[in-house]
């Protein structure tokens, strides 16, 4: 008996290990629904699993320490707002038609967006992100992917720089997908890092469409870098308009804003 109850925690614990390395990241919520075990039971595996290296237990579930989430040093917490930016994703992956080009931004609502084109084909995906690139690897067998060179951020998993820039200017996606750090009322498109934003600029401009996608919680978080405004983008995708800041800064405008919940 005790042999075989060893057999079933084995099991269950390589199960984890295959999904997380899929997704780059679980919650101890999904996965005690898809496997039919108790959230303690889950909670206790994951644990289990970080004692013994092979994954780095988060607040709420765990993530895989091949496929780190690309924002985890820029965000005091990995996963944060996980379900929002999950929304606002397949939200605008329904603005990709097959047979399209895009460029991604780097970041946790980027990635999300990329998880949401399973089964298009014929894509093409430009990207300084290389948690997105190792993603269309390994997930999207029937996407391209283009890598931008340029400086390795250290421990943020993207390229910048004059390098990277370049590159982009030689290149002309369908459209383009700009993730911000956050949005200021009153100034614009913001981020933390003047090379992302050098980057983010170019973003703006590089295709004849232009979508910006953000969480309700990036709405007049704290940043340094303006890299652009609401009128220079055709949409804006979130989760929902906290008091409708998004809105009243659109004015005549608010066709362009798209929210995956009303």
């Amino acid at each position: 008996m005790p042999e075989k109850r060893q057999l079933l925690v084995d099991e269950r614990r390589a199960a984890i290990m295959s999904l997380i390395e899929r997704e780059a990241s679980v919650q101890v919520a999904d996965l005690s629904e898809l496997l039919g075990i108790s959230k303690v039971t889950i909670r206790s595996d994951l644990d289990a699993l970080d004692r013994a290296g092979r994954l780095r237990r988060t607040h709420g579930g765990a993530v895989s320490l091949s496929q780190r989430v690309t924002a985890s040093v820029q965000d005091t917490r990995v996963n944060v707002n996980v379900e929002a930016k999950r929304s606002v994703g397949q939200l605008a992956a329904t603005l990709v038609p097959d047979g399209s080009s895009l460029f991604v931004d780097s970041g946790t609502t980027a990635l999300e967006l990329v998880r949401a084109l399973e089964g298009r084909t014929g894509i093409t995906i430009v990207t300084t992100d290389l948690t997105i690139a190792d993603y269309v690897d390994r997930s999207l067998p029937f996407a391209d992917v283009i890598l931008l060179g340029g400086f390795l951020r250290k421990a943020h998993r993207y390229t910048a720089g004059h390098i990277a820039r370049r590159a982009l200017e030689d290149l002309r996606p369908d459209i383009s997908f700009v993730c911000p750090t956050g949005y200021t009322v009153g100034r614009g498109l913001m981020t933390n890092y003047l090379e992302m934003g050098e980057m983010k600029r170019l973003a703006l401009h590089c295709a004849p469409r232009t979508c910006v996608l953000f969480d309700a919680s990036k709405v007049n978080a704290s940043c340094l870098v303006r890299f652009g405004s609401l009128d220079e983008v055709d949409a804006v995708v979130m989760d929902h308009d906290p008091d409708g800041a998004i809105a009243a800064e659109l004015g005549d405008e608010q066709g362009k804003l798209m929210l995956a919940v009303s």
